[in-house]
């Protein structure tokens, strides 16, 4: 079936799309509090993606109802057997969204400080979770002959997917770290750059020892593959780049970072959609999950009409929110100084009763005309 390959290529691209956009997201939920550092620069920080997170998570919301319509059994399977960490990812989803809202309802400083707390463990949650999800759909899970999962929830804590939690968790740091430098001036611009600096290295190394592990549970050979060799080079122009304080390159080369780390899951996933730990035969593939071909095909004809006009109404929201944002802007205003009193100037008005503009200064008279 011609159309079975196509769906498995767009959800990768979904997946891919969801990673790229959502990653810098949550980049910036997880420094927010660290680079903004006082209130006005966290409020500057966050506005930075204020209005562009919700329509990022659409993404995984695609993706997933995509792998529900195109390969139903590969959802059945993935989604009962990841129950609980789907359920921990939905929780962490649902407090980056409250605390994006309720932050800002209460001017108290404890009431801020513990949004922002739990804005930066939700926001490093999600990309450590689905990371290991992501990890065990390559490395094996304890799936049976009846394409049911055979594990329990801490099956799902192994190295190789613990490594690709983690390696996800610093590449979006390092996503967030150029994306806020490429959208804020001053100060806050100047931390966001050194942030990004400062986990370039480390992030650089998780990647590595990442595409060569996952370049091993593939089964390659000596050589690294083209999509694995390009995620390598990805990670160290980023990191050359963030040294340079070239903040959009940066942000470019972060972004084909991630996008490519995901692909190489996938490509060399494919043409499987999850590996059995018990037996080779009990494998999912694109052909043993996939939807009947006539669904396959009306699913096609409705995807190459939509998702078009969704990519160009996303590509015209980053285009209106794209200028720069500073801490200066939420600031409070500064108090009104009062003007010395008597022969060095006039009173002093009070703030809120402020001086007309035909209002004579003190000491001056109104000159008389002639009498009649």
């Amino acid at each position: 079936m011609a159309f079975v390959p196509f769906w498995f290529v767009l959800i990768t691209i979904l997946w891919t799309g969801f990673f790229v956009l959502e990653g810098f997201d949550l980049g910036v939920g997880m420094l927010h509090a660290a680079v903004g550092r006082d209130e006005p620069g966290r409020r500057a920080v966050i506005n930075t993606i204020g209005p562009l997170w919700d329509g990022n998570e659409v993404w995984l919301v695609v993706a997933g109802a995509a792998i529900f319509a195109a390969f139903p059994g590969w959802y059945a399977t993935l989604f009962s057997g990841f129950y609980l960490a789907f359920v921990l990812l939905l929780v962490a989803l649902i407090l980056r969204g409250v605390s994006f809202e309720y932050r800002g309802k209460n001017p108290q400083r404890r009431w801020r400080q513990t949004w922002s707390a739990l804005l930066v463990v939700a926001s490093l949650l999600v990309p450590l979770v689905l990371g290991i999800a992501l990890g065990n759909l390559l490395s094996g899970t304890p799936i049976n002959s009846h394409q049911e999962y055979a594990g329990s929830f801490w099956d799902l804590f192994r190295p190789y997917p613990i490594l690709a939690g983690v390696t996800l968790v610093f590449i979006c740091l390092m996503h967030g770290g150029t994306f806020i430098a490429m959208k804020t001036d001053g100060a806050v611009r100047v931390r966001a750059a050194r942030a990004a600096r400062r986990v370039a290295p480390v992030t650089a190394l998780l990647v590595l020892a990442f595409i060569a592990w996952t370049h091993v549970k593939a089964g390659g050979g000596a050589f690294l593959n083209p999509v694995e060799l390009l995620a390598c080079i990805a990670v160290i122009a980023a990191g050359f780049l963030a040294w340079d304080r070239r903040e959009g390159w940066a942000f470019t080369a972060t972004a084909l970072t991630i996008a490519i780390s995901v692909v190489t899951v996938f490509v060399d996933l494919y043409p499987r959609v999850m590996v059995s730990s018990i037996s080779p035969a009990y494998d999912l593939t694109v052909h043993n999950t996939a939807s009947p071909p006539y669904t396959l095909k009306v699913m096609t004809v409705v995807a190459l009409v939509l998702l078009p006009v969704v990519l160009g109404y996303q590509a015209w929201s980053y285009y209106v929110f794209r200028k720069r944002i500073t801490a200066e802007t939420f600031s409070p205003p500064p108090a009104p100084v009062a003007a010395p009193a008597g022969p060095a100037g006039p009173a002093a008005v009070p703030a809120n009763q402020p001086r007309r503009g035909w209002e004579l200064p003190r000491g001056w008279r109104r000159p008389r005309g002639p009498r009649r």
